[in-house]
Protein backbone atom coordinates (compact mmCIF):
# COMPACT_ATOMS: atom_id res chain seq x y z
CA UNK A 1 0.00 0.00 0.00
CA UNK A 2 2.49 2.10 1.01
CA UNK A 3 4.37 1.51 -2.57
CA UNK A 4 1.20 2.76 -4.21
CA UNK A 5 0.55 5.50 -2.27
CA UNK A 6 4.42 7.22 -3.41
CA UNK A 7 3.73 6.23 -7.21
CA UNK A 8 0.75 8.27 -7.45
CA UNK A 9 2.69 11.20 -4.65
CA UNK A 10 5.44 10.93 -7.72
CA UNK A 11 2.77 10.95 -10.34
CA UNK A 12 1.49 14.25 -9.32
CA UNK A 13 4.29 16.60 -9.68
CA UNK A 14 4.63 20.29 -9.07
CA UNK A 15 5.03 21.47 -13.25
CA UNK A 16 8.45 22.67 -13.62
CA UNK A 17 9.45 26.41 -14.56
CA UNK A 18 10.64 25.89 -17.89
CA UNK A 19 7.30 23.33 -18.73
CA UNK A 20 5.32 26.30 -17.37
CA UNK A 21 6.93 29.31 -19.84
CA UNK A 22 6.73 26.93 -22.83
CA UNK A 23 2.95 26.27 -21.98
CA UNK A 24 2.56 30.06 -21.65
CA UNK A 25 4.24 31.12 -24.77
CA UNK A 26 2.32 28.47 -26.72
CA UNK A 27 -1.09 29.50 -24.81
CA UNK A 28 -0.10 33.34 -26.32
CA UNK A 29 0.25 32.18 -29.64
CA UNK A 30 -2.38 30.43 -29.41
CA UNK A 31 -4.83 32.95 -28.52
CA UNK A 32 -3.35 35.62 -30.90
CA UNK A 33 -4.60 32.84 -33.51
CA UNK A 34 -8.13 32.21 -31.84
CA UNK A 35 -8.33 36.01 -32.37
CA UNK A 36 -7.40 36.34 -35.95
CA UNK A 37 -9.63 33.31 -36.28
CA UNK A 38 -12.50 35.30 -35.42
CA UNK A 39 -11.63 38.14 -37.14
CA UNK A 40 -12.00 36.71 -40.19
CA UNK A 41 -15.31 35.61 -39.65
CA UNK A 42 -16.47 38.09 -37.61
CA UNK A 43 -16.31 41.05 -39.58
CA UNK A 44 -19.47 43.99 -38.76
CA UNK A 45 -21.91 44.53 -41.10
CA UNK A 46 -24.27 47.50 -40.84
CA UNK A 47 -27.29 45.82 -42.14
CA UNK A 48 -27.22 42.95 -38.99
CA UNK A 49 -28.12 43.70 -35.73
CA UNK A 50 -26.52 40.65 -34.18
CA UNK A 51 -24.00 41.77 -31.46
CA UNK A 52 -21.55 39.30 -32.80
CA UNK A 53 -21.07 41.19 -35.60
CA UNK A 54 -21.38 37.67 -38.29
CA UNK A 55 -22.69 39.30 -41.82
CA UNK A 56 -25.27 37.11 -43.10
CA UNK A 57 -23.74 35.94 -46.36
CA UNK A 58 -25.72 36.91 -49.75
CA UNK A 59 -25.69 34.70 -52.39
CA UNK A 60 -28.78 35.42 -54.74
CA UNK A 61 -32.45 35.23 -54.60
CA UNK A 62 -32.96 31.67 -55.37
CA UNK A 63 -33.74 29.15 -53.50
CA UNK A 64 -30.66 26.93 -53.63
CA UNK A 65 -29.25 30.28 -52.74
CA UNK A 66 -30.95 31.05 -49.71
CA UNK A 67 -30.24 27.74 -48.31
CA UNK A 68 -26.73 27.69 -49.14
CA UNK A 69 -26.86 31.17 -47.11
CA UNK A 70 -28.59 29.95 -43.79
CA UNK A 71 -26.15 26.42 -43.96
CA UNK A 72 -22.71 29.10 -44.47
CA UNK A 73 -24.44 31.64 -41.64
CA UNK A 74 -25.44 28.72 -38.87
CA UNK A 75 -21.46 27.16 -39.54
CA UNK A 76 -19.96 30.34 -38.97
CA UNK A 77 -22.23 30.56 -35.95
CA UNK A 78 -21.29 27.60 -34.62
CA UNK A 79 -17.21 28.34 -35.41
CA UNK A 80 -17.48 31.29 -33.75
CA UNK A 81 -19.00 29.69 -30.51
CA UNK A 82 -16.23 27.19 -30.30
CA UNK A 83 -13.51 29.89 -31.00
CA UNK A 84 -15.09 32.44 -27.97
CA UNK A 85 -15.10 29.27 -25.67
CA UNK A 86 -11.47 28.32 -26.52
CA UNK A 87 -10.35 31.84 -25.98
CA UNK A 88 -12.33 31.78 -22.80
CA UNK A 89 -10.40 29.01 -21.88
CA UNK A 90 -6.98 30.04 -22.75
CA UNK A 91 -7.39 33.28 -21.15
CA UNK A 92 -8.76 31.52 -18.38
CA UNK A 93 -5.39 29.36 -17.87
CA UNK A 94 -3.11 32.70 -18.91
CA UNK A 95 -4.68 34.45 -16.01
CA UNK A 96 -4.36 31.35 -13.66
CA UNK A 97 -0.78 31.49 -14.63
CA UNK A 98 -0.30 35.21 -13.81
CA UNK A 99 -2.56 35.04 -10.32
CA UNK A 100 0.09 31.73 -9.60
CA UNK A 101 -2.67 29.03 -9.33
CA UNK A 102 -2.04 27.22 -12.81
CA UNK A 103 -1.51 23.52 -12.53
CA UNK A 104 -3.86 23.55 -9.24
CA UNK A 105 -7.06 21.34 -9.72
CA UNK A 106 -9.93 23.87 -9.04
CA UNK A 107 -12.23 21.06 -6.99
CA UNK A 108 -9.78 19.14 -5.13
CA UNK A 109 -6.94 21.54 -4.88
CA UNK A 110 -4.44 19.43 -5.87
CA UNK A 111 -1.88 19.34 -8.46
CA UNK A 112 -2.61 18.36 -11.92
CA UNK A 113 -0.17 16.23 -13.09
CA UNK A 114 2.39 18.02 -15.60
CA UNK A 115 1.89 15.63 -18.09
CA UNK A 116 -1.94 16.56 -18.48
CA UNK A 117 -0.84 20.40 -18.58
CA UNK A 118 1.68 19.77 -21.54
CA UNK A 119 -1.51 17.61 -22.88
CA UNK A 120 -4.14 20.23 -22.52
CA UNK A 121 -2.72 23.68 -21.49
CA UNK A 122 -5.83 25.08 -20.71
CA UNK A 123 -7.27 22.16 -18.28
CA UNK A 124 -8.23 23.18 -14.63
CA UNK A 125 -9.29 19.99 -13.38
CA UNK A 126 -6.98 16.47 -12.10
CA UNK A 127 -7.66 13.42 -14.23
CA UNK A 128 -9.49 12.32 -11.75
CA UNK A 129 -12.27 15.58 -11.32
CA UNK A 130 -12.46 15.29 -14.61
CA UNK A 131 -13.41 11.83 -14.88
CA UNK A 132 -15.80 12.03 -11.70
CA UNK A 133 -17.48 15.28 -13.34
CA UNK A 134 -18.35 13.35 -16.72
CA UNK A 135 -19.21 10.46 -14.99
CA UNK A 136 -21.95 12.55 -13.47
CA UNK A 137 -23.40 14.31 -16.60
Amino acid sequence: MEKEANFFAKKETVITKEALEKIKNDLLVRKSQIISDLEKISKKDSREADKRGVAFPEYGDKPDENAQEINDFSTTLATQKVLEKSLSDVESALQRIENNTYGICKYCKKPIGEKRLIARPTAGACIACKTELQENE
